[in-house]
């Protein structure tokens, strides 16, 4: 049975929640924390069919890239409008195209009606026509992709999920985006260099994130020339991989077939800009974790396997882009030994991490003091805008992630009880933290196959041919 809030439109799905709601008196509505007297018993022909309006919802059009309605299974409950104006900040109201694609909604959604767009079938139409197919693992991936199977959450199960994308899904090759995770981040630190010596277009925002840029664009136009022109660890991976990896494996550049393994439902609208279609299609961990279910993969039977190394394996400093604030850590890194070619002896700012919406911090880099901020979640942005719309000189750098906690939160990872939400977070943070701390190099311009790549081929940060294949315009 369910039952409706009358104040929101939350629904309490008894089969979901494994949980009698009539044993439950002391309970709190999750959106608005009405108690449970001013919950409704929802009847079965409040259901709707696929032709009904859904007055309450938020507006998702058919031709949207990244998400998509099962109208019959919707209950007009309004919860995922709810997620998207109040949680997000959003309020976009009939004109759908001003979705971000965040996938927010998706991980509130009561009956499940809301998913990410499957691109599965995309990979599966290349391997029929004989497409040479190359998967990169975004960061956050890897201390999710165990939850599928019900293991502890922020279990690191980066071998399983290479194994399972080679000889479940049929990957020739799968690579790592963390090492275009690095890659960003010689270019970003470059960048803010030159605008700190320019003294132009600061407080110069962080790019990673497509659904804060395409926010951005929509609503605060005046922002987009402080935006980094890098495109993001994905945008990056795509170009070098079918710039510079077909040319060293001799491979037709025609005839590949590239994906990105994200936990991010926006990156299916990044893919489809000019200057990042170096990338064909993505496929996010939800999509993987209904892949799994339906063909009864148990977690014992996936073989391990190591990633393919011929781009090189990331950095710690490309693990933690995965974690709010883990943008601006790594660059940090990187930025202090551009300005000062020393090495920073404390790696970890552990000021800018956590999940408290907006945190800031001052960075003493020999006589030169760099202020930073970090935010995560679109209605804290917007509090930040507002904060330096009066103090446009307040920061010189700032990281910007749509998604609370960061990657690691993001719409396309596997379901989660929003109950737990933060405490389960917490958890996947630690989980690319830890690793950070085992790699052997921390820093992502001490990655010698990023030094290689750069001697090789794009001769060093902010060259030409690196503006050419690594950057892009907002």
């Amino acid at each position: 049975m369910k039952y409706r809030c009358k104040i929101c439109g939350f629904v309490f799905d008894e089969e979901q929640e494994n949980q009698k709601f009539i044993e439950l008196p002391n309970y709190t509505c999750k959106m608005c924390s009405a108690p449970a007297r001013l919950f409704e018993i929802v009847e079965n022909d409040y259901l709707i069919d696929a032709e009904t309006v859904v007055p309450n919802a938020v507006k998702i059009n058919e031709d949207n890239i990244a998400i998509r309605r099962i109208v019959e299974d919707c209950i007009n409950c309004g919860q995922c409008k709810l997620t998207c104006t109040k949680k997000e900040g959003l309020d976009f109201g009939e004109d759908s195209s001003l979705c971000v694609n965040c996938g927010q909604c998706i991980t509130t959604c009561p009956t499940k009606c809301l998913k990410p767009i499957n691109d599965i079938t995309r990979l599966e139409e290349a391997k029929q026509n004989k497409k040479i197919c190359i998967a990169y693992i975004s960061p956050a991936t890897r201390v999710t992709f165990g939850e599928i199977f019900n293991l502890p959450y922020g279990t690191f199960t980066l071998s399983k999920l290479v194994g399972f994308l080679k000889h479940n899904m049929g990957f020739d090759y799968v690579l790592d985006t963390t090492f275009g995770a690095d890659l960003t981040i010689m270019e970003e630190a470059s960048e803010l260099i030159e605008r700190l010596k320019e003294n132009k277009n600061l407080p110069m925002f962080t790019s990673c994130c497509p659904a804060w840029v395409k926010y951005a664009e929509s609503f605060y136009p005046d922002l987009v020339p402080h935006i980094s022109s890098c495109k993001s660890p994905i945008g990056m991976m795509g170009s070098i991989v079918k710039n510079y990896f077909t040319e060293i494996n001799h491979l037709d550049k025609d005839n590949i077939f590239t994906v990105a393994i994200t936990p991010c439902t926006a990156k299916k609208y990044e893919i489809t800009l000019e200057g990042n279609q170096d990338t064909n299609a993505v496929i996010t961990l939800y999509e993987i974790a209904e892949y799994i279910k339906k063909n009864h993969l148990k977690y014992e039977d996936i073989k391990e396997e190591e990633m393919d190394t011929i781009l090189g394996e990331g950095s710690g400093a490309g693990v933690i882009f995965g974690n709010t604030g883990g943008v601006m850590e790594a660059a940090l890194r990187t930025t202090y030994h551009f300005l000062t070619n020393k090495t920073l002896q404390n790696l970890e700012f552990t000021s800018i991490r956590g999940l408290d919406g907006v945190r800031e911090a001052i960075v003493k880099v020999d006589d030169k003091i760099i202020r930073v901020a970090i935010v995560d979640g679109m209605s804290n942005a917007k509090r930040l805008l507002k904060e330096i719309e009066g103090n446009p000189d307040k920061y010189q750098f700032i990281e910007v992630m749509n998604c609370v906690g960061g990657c690691i939160g993001g719409g396309g990872q596997p379901l989660i009880n929003m109950d737990d939400a933060l405490k389960i977070k917490n958890e996947r943070i630690k989980g690319l933290y830890k690793r950070d701390q085992e790699k052997n190099i921390r820093s992502s311009y001490e990655n010698p196959d990023i030094i290689k790549l750069y001697n090789d081929y794009l001769e060093k940060p902010l060259s030409p041919k690196a503006k050419k294949l690594l950057h892009t315009k907002h």
